[in-house]
């Protein structure tokens, strides 16, 4: 295996970029990237590419043994071994977009729909009116699939949608037979990640050579978004109930992308096997494409070959298909959402009303309920020790978690041991207790700021989280007597009120650090302590399910519910779906207690937390007005951001000449205003479409954010046979003489049933306009 430049911690379950070392004057994969096709016979496209690289190569023996992968479905391009100075040759070619070294990629339920208002009890609710997505394709991107999974039986489900044009491929102890009219495709991509790692060992590698799943990750994705009805899971008797996905009745199609590289301990994706999986996909008849998968900040520019599934994106939307991606892992930290393009609906994740109350009792009655996922046995009261310097002793001792390892064995053996950190990843977590149960301890209590993730700890060693203030307390006990003991109960399960809904620490935050006038993420879904489908193989697994929690978990969520509205509204536009989705969210939760956001210190959450909101699917069925979208309104934006026109123009397939002077980002047609750098005044555009009663009068409601006036012209609008849309200017002023942060309002269309609502960001930046003016 070659060397890696660098590796990037597993945070959670969401995929962050890795890349290699080569030397430059060997051959690598380059992906060499043309734009939109230019031909609709994929023979004819992949004749061309080899004839490119024939010219170039000199001979077609050459050219076959370097092709990789030809693009010929949704785009035009291809994959090939090729050194630095080939590269560069193609890359000075003008009908060549950009050429690109290849890159790898690492990998970033029962209650959840339930909890969104599409119980499968409810007769009268979109689940049902729209079969619970009969006939809709869901393609992930992903690590593969375990087809034997029960959340893949097809039970009740009908033929195979006649819109599909793919299939099974056969592979190590994967055959075609594996699917069925539920689980209806699955295909896989390796030769990238084999041209670039050549050392990869496919005969000794536990993964499958297949579509075959290992470490469960993609079978996890596929049934939280179109999981089949399983009566009774659990996982180890919590969480329990009937699982399902969010539209049990679609079809699913897996394209396998992703490998688990065993020296490294990790799943890494080849950039140019996603892109191949995604033109399959467009291929194949995908109607929503779902990847839990993304980049690492700083960003790249849309049109710059390098984000991906940014351009393998564009072209999925303009045939119709909606791509929906995880915003990350990397929160609480701001501008560190990923796949950021206006094309893509970007999703943050949040916290289910589920929660996992575990009792501590100390040895003086106080009862303190921490957070565990540990099904075990209850632990009597037992001893309990803070490892700290007694201060008659050279030896070390340590109360960190990270370093309990560097207390002595006797410390620790046959106790339970406090410990703390500031770690926000659950590594801290497994490490302590790893550490305790090598000792011979009996049980570890962590203290952290609240929020963080929760996962069971190996072997249902007793492991419980509390926060700072709670393991004070303990501590405070702990010196107060001789002989401190505390029991420890196993977890229970506590649904509804009072647990609250919260944005989860991890999730990735807005602004968007690419383009800080499109907001990103778009919406939130839950993604924490997710039970669903996994791979046998994976190491947490209990009767084939499991419990993750990351962006990864959220973006199928979105994914299932788009599939049911798609049922619902087959001709609606990718865009459409994101404005019915953002437009219609909940800003409370279903209780109507507010939406708080983890983090360092938690705060209300807001748009940049969650986007427009909780996904309420039932609303976004019939949203009444939607903020629509095409190619059109993409190029404007592409213009806007002062990309070059060659580079548009072969992206889209067709001229592209941007008006002078530019168009404005801020009048991109989406459901939200940012705007990032007011100085004193500006003024916007929105298009609203009717898709609700053909006569309707709406009237505006507008909350500005904190110093900020908005006036909007006209107030009123009204739809009729003949008017289907509407335009209507925004002018916004700031009353701030000095720099701000964001503050966050709403602009509302209601017609006194519906309720369009769009979140308003604006940051008054008067120093910085200053500056650019002088």
């Amino acid at each position: 295996m070659r060397n890696y430049r660098f590796l990037l911690v597993l945070v959670l379950s969401l995929v962050i970029a890795l890349n290699v070392v080569r030397a430059s004057d060997e051959s690598k994969v380059h992906i060499v990237y043309l734009g939109e096709k230019q031909h609709d016979d994929p023979e004819f496209v992949t004749e061309s590419h080899h004839q490119m690289l024939s010219s170039l190569l000199g001979s077609k023996v050459d050219a076959h043994d370097s092709m990789v992968y030809s693009y010929r479905h949704g785009f035009s391009g291809f994959a090939a071994k090729l050194t630095e100075s080939q590269a560069k040759k193609l890359a000075d070619s003008p009908e060549v977009v950009h050429v690109m070294a290849d890159s790898l990629y690492e990998l970033a339920t029962t209650r959840t729909w339930d909890y969104l208002g599409l119980s499968a009890a409810n007769p009268n609710n979109l689940l049902n009116d729209t079969n619970m997505g009969d006939k809709v394709i869901i393609g992930f991107i992903d690590t593969g699939v375990w087809p034997e999974s029960e959340s893949f039986n097809d039970n009740g489900v009908g033929p195979i949608p006649s819109h599909w044009k793919g299939g099974c491929e056969s592979g190590e102890k994967f055959m075609s037979k594996n699917c069925n009219r539920k689980l209806i495709g699955a295909k896989y991509f390796i030769n990238g990640f084999l041209a670039e790692n050549e050392g990869f060992n496919t005969t000794k590698s536990r993964d499958y050579i297949s579509a075959r799943d290992f470490i469960g990750h993609g079978t996890h994705t596929a049934s939280i978004a179109g999981g089949s009805f399983v009566p009774n899971i659990s996982y180890k008797g919590l969480a329990g109930g009937n699982l399902r996905g969010g539209a049990p009745r679609a079809r699913i199609a897996i394209y396998k992308a992703c490998w688990y590289v065993d020296q490294l301990g990790v799943v890494a994706c080849s950039s140019s096997d996603i892109l191949k999986a995604m033109d399959e996909a467009m291929h194949d008849g995908v109607d929503v494409l779902s990847l839990s998968l993304g980049a690492q900040i700083p960003l790249y520019p849309e049109t710059d070959l390098r984000d991906r599934i940014a351009t393998g994106a564009f072209h999925a939307v303009a045939k119709g298909i909606i791509v929906v991606c995880a915003g990350g892992n990397s929160g609480p930290a701001a501008q560190t959402v990923l796949n950021t393009a206006p094309w893509i609906l970007t999703v943050a994740a949040t916290t289910l009303d589920r929660s996992f109350p575990t009792p501590i009792t100390l040895g003086n009655r106080k009862v303190i309920l921490g957070q565990a996922l540990y099904t075990g046995q209850e632990l009597g009261f037992t001893s309990l020790v803070y490892p700290e310097n007694p201060g008659n002793t050279n030896q070390t001792f340590s109360g960190v978690c990270e370093s309990l390892n560097l207390n002595p064995n006797r410390t620790m053996a046959g106790k339970v041991v406090l410990c703390f950190t500031t770690n926000t990843l659950f590594t801290a977590v497994s490490r302590a207790a790893s550490y305790v149960k090598a000792a011979g301890g009996l049980g570890v209590i962590i203290a952290r700021n609240p929020g963080y993730n929760l996962t069971p700890c190996k072997d249902d060693f007793p492991c419980v989280a509390i926060d700072y203030e709670l393991g004070t307390d303990v501590l405070l006990y702990i010196r107060s007597t001789r002989s401190p003991v505390v029991k420890i109960q196993p977890s229970r399960t506590l649904v509804g009120q009072p647990v609250g809904t919260k944005v989860a620490t991890f999730s990735s935050r807005g602004p968007n650090s690419i383009s800080p006038a499109i907001l990103k993420p778009d919406i939130g879904a839950p993604g924490v302590s997710i039970l669903a489908a996994t791979s046998p193989d994976s190491n947490s697994s209990v009767g084939g399910f499991d419990i993750l929690a990351g962006t990864s978990m959220a973006a199928p969520v979105i994914a299932g519910a788009v599939a049911l509205l798609k049922a619902l509204h087959p001709n609606w536009s990718p865009a459409a779906f994101r404005s019915a989705i953002v437009t219609t969210a909940w800003r409370t939760d279903p209780f109507g207690e507010q939406i708080f956001a983890e983090g360092s210190s938690r705060k209300v959450a807001d748009p940049f937390d969650y986007g427009g909101g909780i996904v309420n699917a039932e609303k976004a069925a019939e949203p009444g007005l939607i903020y629509d979208m095409g190619t059109q309104d993409y190029i404007l934006y592409l213009c806007s951001a002062g990309y070059n026109e060659s580079s548009i123009s072969q992206l889209v397939g067709n001229v592209t000449v941007c008006s002078n002077p530019k168009p404005s980002v801020l009048d991109v047609n989406l459901p939200s205003i940012t705007i990032p750098n007011l100085k004193d005044e500006v003024t916007l555009t929105r298009t609203v479409t009717n898709v609700g009663p053909v006569d309707s009068v709406y009237k505006v409601v507008v909350e500005p954010p904190l110093g900020i006036r908005v006036v909007v012209t006209p107030e009123t609008l009204v739809f009729n046979s003949k008017t289907k849309s509407v335009s209507f200017t925004v002018l916004v002023l700031t009353t701030h003489r000095i720099n701000t942060r964001y503050f966050f309002g709403s602009l509302t269309w209601t017609d006194s049933i519906h309720n369009v609502v769009i979140p308003v960001s604006v940051r008054t930046q008067i120093l910085q306009n200053y500056y650019d003016e002088n």
